[in-house]
């Protein structure tokens, strides 16, 4: 699922298969949370950011940031989910059960 894209000029995120594309200039907390839990729970793919096709000069400054912060994620995708995973452990396990 394309979770980043580049059109018309213009930088774009959604957070959800069947969720309107918004501008990137609107992301708040709660949507860079939920990019960043749909990213590493599923394959995501973002388009890179090119200066010269993004023309809104917001839209290049948090895109790009973005873009960057999830790509180098991307290198230790699995080892950020197992040492989040270890270490709420036995929160997971108490609340589980209980």
């Amino acid at each position: 699922m394309k979770i980043l894209k580049i059109e018309s000029g213009r930088g774009y995120f959604r957070i959800e298969s069947s969720a309107e594309w918004r501008e990137i200039d609107q992301i708040d907390k709660d949507g860079l949370l939920a990019l960043l839990d749909l990213f590493l729970d599923a394959d995501t793919e973002m388009d890179a950011p090119d200066e010269t096709i993004l023309h809104n000069e917001v839209h290049k400054i948090i895109y790009t940031h973005v873009f960057q912060k999830l790509s180098s994620l991307s290198d230790s995708k699995s080892t950020f989910k197992d040492d989040s995973e270890r270490l709420y452990f036995d929160e997971i396990t108490k609340y589980a059960t209980g």
